[in-house]
């Protein structure tokens, strides 16, 4: 990310795209077919959990893909059908149909573009980076486990085939990366396959392609209120999860990339590509970084192009190669998932010396999320649950930081209390017990230059203090405010509740 220090021209320059040279759009141009050939198994396999026919994820994918190439603020990034989404909208369409979900889609695209114009992007500051890297090597192991069902139950030329796929993608860089390796390898397997005759599942096993061109219109509904509040607690849920991997991704891609996203723009891209997607019969999406991962880091792609590209051939693929694409063997595209789960997992994270030098809590944190993440299959979870626990654990460690000191004059006639460290809800609740109520003299200060008041839990414990000391007839003062406490302070103090 930019450093603050660049001057406005050297910031200018470091978030503008890169100029479209003929090396660059070829790395755009394959980097996107590639993302496409990725695409369709998930886009199938999400549909499955959705309880929808392959093609309502396949249309989900390519619009989501267009549309936030055009609208969203993160270049390079993909966006399309989901699991996490397909997740939260599957009840629904279990219980009312596919009408109730794609009504659900459009209204969670409105959801979202209201969330991204309050400035909701603005919380994503808020995620630790003990999360962040519980949430990468989270991603890493459920894009590795989805791999798993692939390579149970199948033909013994499975596996060599897999491992092929593996090699040919580790040695072909070393050749030239003029081409992408996953599409060298997704290629060399498929002619492998198709003329040695060789039966393995392929992609047409998982469903019919669609034939046609999605056609909009609105969800087949009665637009009554009883439908709005049947559909408006998934729409929510749905907007939410979508909102928090699409920005969580950006981030993601923000670090690799060493450049700013408007993640604003992001959000609100995303709510406009989801009413799109809705209205054309799709089930909706966000950002999916396993392919994201493979655009931009195995890939190389930086550009709006290659999204736009992954969407448009996607439906190409679909529509006018079906027969082609069918053909191509699960193992191909399996061995490209293992090895974006490989690159995708933060290996530095778990080294030895890197555990030896992080704060337990830290390591507690990625944990946590990691372990959310892999037992709900819901990223979304795991980065809150995460979130959570950073947060008190930050609480707890910041609560001790907090410290009270006495100085008695020499006279015996005056106590200054020294307090310092930062006041709230985890500090203030010990601050009572700090202070010798019955033994110190009459006049009492309590000097709070060297701390600050952050809420009002603060202000009530200040209170409590002196209202302790009141009852037995002495006079406590608080001095060293700086403005922040003293505008709390003067706000609040009186009004609360003081415990004694």
């Amino acid at each position: 990310m930019p450093s603050p220090a660049l001057s406005p021209v050297a910031r200018l320059r470091a978030v503008r795209p890169p100029r479209l040279s003929p090396k660059l759009l070829r790395t755009e141009v394959l980097a996107g077919l590639v993302v496409a050939l990725a695409l369709i198994p998930e886009a199938i396999s999400f549909s499955v959990i959705a309880g929808v026919d392959p093609s309502v994820g396949l249309f989900a994918s390519f619009t989501m893909a267009v549309t936030t190439a055009v609208v969203g603020g993160r270049p390079a990034m993909i966006s399309a059908a989901t699991g996490a989404v397909a997740l939260v909208i599957a009840p629904l369409n279990r219980e009312h149909g596919l009408g109730y979900l794609i009504a659900c889609v459009v209204l969670a695209g409105v959801f979202q573009i209201a969330l991204g114009a309050l400035g909701v992007a603005k919380l994503m500051r808020f995620v630790p980076r003990s999360v962040m890297v519980g949430f990468v090597n989270a991603l890493a192991i459920l894009v590795f486990l989805a791999q798993v069902p692939e390579l149970r139950d199948v033909p013994w030329a499975v596996y060599p085939l897999v491992v092929a796929g593996i090699a040919l993608m580790v040695g072909f860089p070393r050749i030239t990366r003029s081409v992408p390796a996953p599409l060298v390898s997704v290629v060399i397997l498929t002619i492998v396959t198709v003329a040695a005759g060789i039966a393995v599942p392929t992609v047409g096993d998982r469903g019919d392609l669609p034939s046609s061109l999605p056609v909009p219109g609105l969800p087949d509904v009665p637009f009554t209120l009883q439908t709005l509040t049947t559909v408006a607690p998934y729409a929510l849920a749905m907007a939410l999860v979508g909102l928090m991997e699409s920005l969580l991704t950006a981030k993601l891609v923000d670090d690799i990339t060493d450049t700013r996203s408007d993640k604003k723009r992001e959000s609100i891209g995303q709510g406009i590509a989801n009413i799109v997607t809705g209205l054309l019969g799709g089930m909706g999406g966000c950002a999916v970084i396993g392919q994201t991962m493979i655009n931009v880091r195995v890939s190389g792609a930086r550009t709006r192009l290659s999204t736009f590209l992954a969407g448009a051939f996607l439906l190409v693929l679909c529509v006018v190669f079906g027969p082609v694409v069918s053909d191509i063997p699960m193992a191909a595209l399996v061995a490209v998932m293992i090895m974006v789960s490989v690159a995708a997992f933060d290996w530095h994270s778990i080294a030895p010396r890197t555990l030896r030098r992080m704060p337990a809590g830290e390591i507690a944190v990625m944990v946590i999320t990691v372990g959310c993440v892999v037992a709900t299959h819901n990223l979304a979870i795991g980065v809150v649950v995460g979130t959570i626990t950073a947060m008190v654990i930050f609480a707890k460690r910041v609560a001790h930081v907090a410290d009270v000191t006495s100085v008695t004059d020499p006279d015996g006639g005056r106590v200054v209390y020294a307090v310092t460290g930062a006041l709230f809800f985890a500090s203030a609740n010990e601050l009572a017990a700090r202070f010798d109520y019955a033994g110190d003299p009459d006049e009492v200060v309590i000097d709070l230059t060297g701390a600050r008041i952050w809420d009002a839990s603060s202000v009530a414990a200040l209170d409590a203090v002196t209202a302790k000391y009141a009852q037995r007839g002495k006079t406590a003062r608080i001095t060293g405010l700086d403005e922040h406490s003293a505008r709390l302070h003067g706000t609040l103090s009186g009004e609360l509740a003081a415990t004694g």
